[in-house]
């Protein structure tokens, strides 16, 4: 669970603001609102006696007394499933807007707590300044069901919903959970995608308050296995259990029953439960599901909560967004003119803010899923690590929440005082890296027969001045032929390396302290191809040269097909790339880089989708791999032996039958053992079919698996666009490097920037001296205006 600096419901207007309003102009007027369509009052059935269900029908029956609503629920009124539930400040900021009556009834049974417990290697690490707030899930029911009586909704328990509500009321809202027999019904308009996880987990009760929100992590001789626990009540917490589905099948739960597992759950979490007995309530293992939709309504029915989106219960989020999905839908109702409007705008504005809490909630199930790989951290760095590892928590906000716990982190890590994790050293073999931020290889397809201009010292030279520790140039072509476009940069000559050593010579004398590495490749299929802004991965209209590959497969069904390399051919380019070394360590470069992703020729090898050979180098992952480990050694046997060379991979292809993270894994193991000093973990481009899953710091996962499954540093990629990203992926061992594109195209001086905004002066962070006189940031606006108040997380905790 995480605080943020905002007290209205994230990326939600609807969800308080104009529901407010509208419950505003409700109170001013006592004309009932009719139906736009129909010009009388709305009838509103809605399937689900959950939270979000009875919340819809109190906000619906609220903003028009004279709306039809009625509640039909399979359960009895005291039926109830599960325990605590935990209740943002921006979800209650909402109710508190929609329904003071509500939010004042809430307000007066929460229980409240500030502190995270992390129990590891029986060392309790406590952060504090979270701030947290739950009801049990029961005494949330009363609550709805009170208000909803008051408010003339006709609530029908034990009642199953009759099959033609959509044809005789308005509007059908689906709030029957993830096993929504209305969103089966009708699946293939809304067309659900449902993934299962790998971790069991069961959901239980103490019979005493935590007094802070508690995990627990017990490593047993079956594997790991976790404690989720926080307070509900007075006398009550809600306790979840959880571990991989292989450690639950070793332990020998998938044979005891209930009263059997809460008796055996008890006894392995005895002392963070005091000795005492655990309770369940019609409890049983089960597998999280992943519930995503590609539409959310179909005519008059539209789904909200569970129905539509579930999200994993480490980050707390299902009784929220449940809530906020039937603000917002309340709201679009009243300021649309029609039911096909207002559906449309509820989808619309709930759709983003979902799926942003769905990759938070993936990334803290995969986290929880995988935590046998971070147990040998150093304690507080695993705490802390745990505490980030949905990405909504960073190391920015948690410094704000408690400074010392966070500091205490640092200088384990060994950051000195008042010095951010990005801006301490790191080695790699002989090349020491002032900080922990590169400039990520970007194409500029701006040479001339392949020889690097005017354009490239200025692009190259302004980011090293920028500060960062390693500048990389773009994919450096190792032939003619491995141009991807005619634009493209070579170090095929001689003339080529001169102009590059111009440039490392810029470097070296005007950017002291910073480093710059050459990336070598070849093409492959993806060779002989327009300008990226004339026409990305298009052929050239005119002057194409021949194509060459693992095996005959065209990248796209335009594209040139290549043929495939003969013995003869792979020994050839082998040895281009040990002249185009040569040349590179002539040129100056103080780290080479073997591109061996997105699809060109040597990634071509690696993935079971392109390379379809039949011969040694096609087949099993180690056959795969041996034309680009023979190419690795051609260079690292011509490439000074104290200075670093890395590999940069594509952790996987994101489609069906490619590379998995488990193959990346190897690949990286095998790179190291041929002497590779570092991983460059990026992903996909490899097929023009991929389907990747976008977000922010979206491919830090593979990198954070190869570094902790291998011990082999990593540089991580990936939608990594803020200093604070940096802090968290470094700080919590993610990764040892972060390879930043897109932020260093809008500011070449980015690193330094990022320095300046932190109020960080020291070794790492050393201004150009022609530019000191900027070095501090500029003073705009009052500086005298308060600060924002921290309020209640959204999200990285549990239990909702």
């Amino acid at each position: 669970m995480e605080r943020t600096v905002t007290a209205t419901p994230s990326g939600a207007r609807g969800c308080a603001e104009c529901a407010a309003t509208a419950a505003g102009a409700r109170q001013a007027t006592t004309s009932p609102q009719p139906h736009h369509d129909t010009g009388r009052p709305l009838r509103v059935a809605i399937i689900g006696g959950g939270p979000g269900g009875l919340y819809a029908a109190a906000l619906l029956k609220r903003l028009d007394p004279a709306r039809e609503i009625t509640v039909w629920e399979r359960n009895a009124p005291d039926d109830t499933f599960g325990f605590g539930v935990v209740l943002s400040d921006e979800t209650l900021g909402g109710i508190e807007h929609a329904d003071r009556e509500v939010y004042e009834a809430l307000q007066r049974h929460f229980t409240r707590w500030d502190d995270i417990d992390i129990v590891h290697r029986d060392t309790r690490h406590t952060s504090s300044g979270h701030g947290f707030a739950a009801l049990g899930r029961q005494r949330l029911l009363e609550i709805l069901h009170t208000r909803c009586r008051d408010l003339g909704v006709d609530l029908r328990f034990r009642t199953e919903p009759p099959a033609d509500l959509p044809r005789t009321h308005d509007l059908v809202i689906a709030a029957d959970g993830i096993h929504s027999t209305t969103r089966e019904r009708h699946a293939d308009v809304f067309r659900p995608r449902v993934t299962n996880h790998r971790c069991r987990y069961i959901w239980l009760a103490a019979d005493f308050p935590f007094d802070s929100f508690r995990f627990e992590i017990a490593e047993t001789e079956h594997g790991v296995m976790q404690l989720h626990g926080y307070p509900y009540a007075h006398d009550a917490s809600t306790v979840i259990i959880e571990m991989r589905e292989e450690v639950w099948r070793a332990a020998g739960f998938d044979e005891l029953d209930e009263a059997e597992s809460v008796e055996r759950c008890a006894k392995i979490f005895a002392e963070a439960l005091r000795g005492r007995p655990l309770k369940s309530n019609n409890s049983t293992w089960t597998t999280f599901r992943t519930v995503v939709n590609d539409r959310w309504s179909h005519g008059n029915v539209v789904l909200l909560g569970d129905a539509a989106h579930t999200a994993h219960f480490s980050i707390g989020s299902g009784t929220k967004l449940a809530v906020e999905d039937a603000l917002a839908l309340a709201a679009c109702l009243e300021e649309r003119d029609s039911l096909p409007e207002a559906l449309a705008a509820y989808e619309a504005e709930r759709r983003p803010v979902v799926a942003s809490t769905q990759r938070a909630a993936r990334a803290s199930l995969e986290w929880f899923e995988n935590i046998a790989l971070y147990l040998d951290q150093p304690p507080r760095q695993f705490a802390f690590n745990l505490l980030t590892r949905s990405r909504r928590v960073t190391h920015d906000n948690l410094r704000l929440r408690d400074a010392r716990f966070t500091e205490t982190v640092e200088r384990e890590f060994g950051c000195p005082p008042g010095t951010p994790p990005m801006f301490t050293p790191f080695r790699l073999r002989g090349l020491t890296l002032r900080n922990r931020v590169v400039v990520s290889p970007m194409d500029m397809y701006s040479a001339v027969d392949g020889v690097p201009g005017d354009f490239h010292l200025v692009h190259l030279g302004a980011r090293a001045l920028g500060g960062a520790g390693l500048v990389m140039t773009e994919m450096v072509c190792v032939s003619e032929q491995g141009r991807i476009t005619p634009g493209c940069a070579g170090l095929y000559t001689g003339r080529q390396a001169e102009a590059w050593k111009r440039i490392t010579n810029f470097v070296h004398d005007r950017a002291p302290g910073t480093a710059i590495g050459v990336q070598l490749g070849h093409s492959g299929r993806k060779g002989s191809t327009k300008l990226m802004w004339e026409g990305m991965d298009e052929p050239l209209e005119e002057g194409n040269w021949p194509l060459v590959a693992p095996s005959a497969l065209p990248y796209k069904e335009f594209s040139q097909t290549p043929r495939e390399l003969s013995r003869a051919q792979l020994t050839d380019i082998r040895e281009q790339f040990a002249a185009a070394a040569v040349r590179a360590a002539r040129a100056g470069f103080d780290l080479l880089e073997l591109h061996c992703a997105h699809g060109y020729l040597l990634s071509g090898f690696l993935s079971p989708l392109t390379n379809r050979r039949t011969d040694a180098y096609g087949g099993s992952l180690e056959k795969r791999l041996r034309f680009p480990l023979e190419v690795f050694d051609a260079v690292r046997n011509v490439w000074p032996g104290e200075r670093p060379m890395t590999v940069r991979i594509s952790a996987t292809d994101w489609a069906e039958g490619g590379t998995s993270a488990e193959d990346a894994v190897e690949i990286a193991r095998a790179f190291a053992a041929h002497g590779a000093d570092a991983i460059d973990v990026s992903t996909g481009q490899v097929v023009a079919d991929e389907q990747p899953e976008f977000g922010r710091s979206y491919q830090t996962p593979f990198a954070d698996r190869i570094r902790h499954t291998t011990g082999i540093p990593v540089i991580a990629v990936g939608a990594i666009s803020s200093w604070d990203d940096v802090n968290s992926l470094i700080l919590a061992g993610r990764t040892d490097l972060c390879a930043l594109a897109r932020p260093h195209l809008y500011d070449p001086h980015w690193t330094l920037h990022a320095a300046a905004e932190q109020g960080y002066t020291g070794p790492g962070a050393s201004w150009p001296a022609p530019y000191r006189a900027g070095s501090r940031r500029p003073q705009t606006g009052r500086t005298d205006a308060p600060k924002p108040r921290l309020s209640l997380g959204s999200g990285d905790a549990g239990g909702g």
